[in-house]
């Protein structure tokens, strides 16, 4: 029904974003609402509108291609879009790509909600059907936005991985490096979320 909205950012949690298009505030589930900060600049927000029998959510999406790939997702049996969303959460949707092409089981089955079967299932069904899409490092990175560093940084960026999907098992395997990391490179949520990511799919 929807294919993008132009609107302005009023709210960020660790799981969602709210857009507000004329007048009206959509809740709309993203891998990573720290991309996007609150302010009176328009951004432009590709959307895939998923219907359940628990109602209706919103998925959001950086452009064209990152939809797709998505949606691409979603027809593979076993993934829904929470598991869709936390894979493509990941920055590197071309070594995303790479890993299907090379049938790199190991590498899918680091996601939440993704097993064994699962990643094969991946496999069989996008292995070369997705080198048209230009998503070399796209999505979470390309907006580079630099949200000031704030106090709760980091607890934001372990909720937004617990929304993704990580055990809170895995989340604190990380925490340490992650608290180091802040205190090296002063970062803010996004680059933690980034960071953290990386981390637990390495």
């Amino acid at each position: 029904m929807y294919e993008y909205f132009l609107g302005q950012i009023t709210d960020v949690t660790p799981s969602f974003v709210v857009i507000e298009v004329a007048g009206i505030g959509y809740k709309v589930l993203t891998a990573n609402p720290y991309r996007y900060e609150v302010g009176n600049d328009p951004v432009k927000m590709y959307i895939h509108q998923a219907v359940s029998e628990n109602g209706m959510s919103l998925f959001g999406f950086y452009d064209a291609d990152e939809k797709a790939l998505f949606e691409k997702l979603l027809n593979v049996s076993g993934i829904g879009p929470k598991s869709a969303l936390a894979i493509l959460a990941n920055n590197d949707h071309s070594g995303l790509i790479q890993a299907i092409n090379q049938e790199n089981a190991t590498y899918l089955t680091s996601f939440p909600g993704v097993g064994k079967k699962t990643a094969q299932q991946i496999v069989l069904d996008l292995k070369g059907k997705l080198n048209d899409l230009n998503v070399s490092m796209t999505g979470q990175t390309s907006l580079d936005v630099e949200t000031p560093a704030v106090d709760g940084a980091l607890a934001d960026a372990l909720a937004a991985l617990t929304a993704l999907g990580y055990s809170p098992r895995e989340v604190k395997r990380i925490t340490k490096k992650l608290e180091a990391y802040q205190q090296v490179q002063h970062a803010n949520t996004n680059a933690l979320l980034s960071e953290g990511l990386r981390l637990l799919t390495k």
